[in-house]
């Protein structure tokens, strides 16, 4: 029931060729932009400079009761400079490409890194670090889908959910939308690289009611989200496993507050390797802002439990040959064993810590966290089951997380679990403990692996949390 849907669309429109992708703004031309800052920067004295130009465009459209409600169509360009003059740093950034604004905004950042207080770790990365063979990752699909086909797609989406049963009474609406967009970016220690890359998904977000003197209602969402619209769910499976969703909800019950094992699906495990992210990443180290200080080398996880980074996933949302400075990218063992083997590091927050850049401005690239002990057979049920007595959560509201000093509380609503079978939904409870138990406390992770962005991670057991409810 809970299994995320993987049933691919064969009736997403057909997509346009990569030399007919709907950009305004060639590649020549962006390089031609950005070289012409450098230049700009360096006539005015700039010791170094870097700048990139991009452009996004896009179709939304969103559906709700059977009915269009919003076509958007979005299209923006931007050029950002940077400038250095010796350890000062400033930047500025224009949406004009006339030669004029060019040197306006060139001129801007000059004058900000003229008058900002010197920083000995402001600068450009290595020259020995830059990326200068980009591998080609396959992230752009452009899709070559009318407003017309956009709302049919999403009107199927949401019939589908509203037809799944009775009890599905109510629609927040059903969306479709097609993103796309490229860059270019150069700086003067010798990088000089850009690529195309594309988004495109399709959601729907179902009530479900029970009539009667207590009447209840309850919702839930669900979505696909793809480079390559092919790849797409078709929407009656995205529908209906939405419906299926909200239908499970219904009948909710408060609990006692106690303390149990936590089983969190893999939609909002995510969010736990979100938060060791965030821990483990420069500007929190160096700011001493983290839970995690002076983490590497030591056992944070259990000794089962594995992070894996890969940035060269090809078609994969958090793919790229380079991060955000041009410093090339290496898949790598974040943590292994349960002991850190590496942090999250551009070239300042490395300069700060006194450390090498580890490739990560601009955040993370498809992170996988596993199990040894996890077998192919691990489904949910049989997650379910290894949690025995307990809760197991499906969402997660508030921001309740204290990321100096790991203390973590948050709304939840799942099902209460006997005996490894889910005995009746659960609402308005909270969820709390502190991030360093919650790490160790990781008995299992399951098999059921759901891709969330950047990061892949099936459902997480911890062994105990508290639970305050009536």
């Amino acid at each position: 029931m809970f299994a995320a849907v993987k049933k691919t669309n064969p009736k997403a429109p057909a997509l346009t060729a990569t030399e007919n992708n709907g950009f305004s703004y060639s590649r020549a031309f962006f390089e031609d932009l950005v070289d012409r800052s450098l230049k700009h920067a360096k006539k005015l004295g700039a010791t170094d400079a870097g700048a990139e130009a991009s452009e996004g465009c896009g179709l939304s459209v969103s559906v709700r009761k059977g009915e269009l409600e919003n076509v958007e169509r979005n299209r923006d360009k931007s050029l950002g400079v940077t400038v250095y003059v010796g350890h000062r740093r400033g930047n500025a950034s224009t949406s004009d490409f006339s030669q004029a604004a060019i040197e306006r905004t060139v001129q801007a950042a000059f004058d900000i890194a003229r008058f900002t207080a010197e920083d000995p770790t402001a600068g450009l990365p290595d020259e020995a670090d830059i990326e200068t063979q980009a591998r080609e990752l396959d992230l752009f699909h452009p899709w070559a889908v009318t407003s017309e086909e956009a709302a049919k797609l999403a009107l199927a989406c949401e019939a589908a959910a509203l037809k799944t049963s009775r009890r599905i009474t109510n629609s927040e609406g059903a969306a479709v939308s097609a993103q796309q967009s490229h860059f270019f970016s150069a700086h003067t220690h010798g990088f000089r690289g850009g690529y195309a890359s594309s988004r495109h998904s399709i959601s729907v977000a179902p009530i479900a009611s029970l009539p009667g003197r207590n009447a209840e209602m309850q919702r839930d969402a669900w979505y696909s989200s793809m480079r390559d619209a092919n790849e797409l769910a078709s929407p009656e499976a995205v529908g209906r496993y939405a419906a299926e969703r909200a239908l499970s909800r219904l009948g909710s019950r408060k609990i006692a507050t106690t303390e149990c094992p936590v089983l969190f699906e893999s939609t909002v495990a995510a969010g736990l390797l979100g938060g060791f992210v965030q821990a483990v990443s420069g500007g929190a180290l160096y700011r001493k802002s983290s839970f995690l200080l002076d983490s590497l080398g030591k056992k944070v996880f259990p000794k089962h439990i594995d992070i894996h980074e890969d940035p060269f996933v090809l078609r994969g949302k958090g793919s790229s040959p380079f991060d955000d400075e041009g410093v090339r990218s290496v898949p790598r063992d974040v943590v292994k064993g349960g002991r850190v083997e590496g942090y999250f590091l551009s070239s300042y927050s490395a300069r700060k810590l006194g450390m090498k850049t580890t490739g990560n401005a601009g955040g993370s690239h498809n992170l996988t966290m596993t199990s040894r002990l996890t077998r192919a057979t691990d489904d949910l049920d049989e997650m379910l089951r290894k949690l025995g007595t307990g809760l197991f959560v499906i969402e997660l509201m508030g921001q309740g997380v204290n990321y100096v000093t790991g203390d973590y509380s948050r709304g939840a609503s799942g099902f209460w679990v006997e005996n490894g079978q889910i005995a009746y939904p659960v609402h308005e409870i909270t969820i709390a403990g502190n991030l360093k138990d919650m790490f160790m406390g990781i008995e299992a992770i399951g098999a059921d692996v759901y891709n969330m962005g950047a990061k892949s991670i099936g459902s997480v057991l911890v062994n105990r949390m508290k639970l305050a409810g009536s």
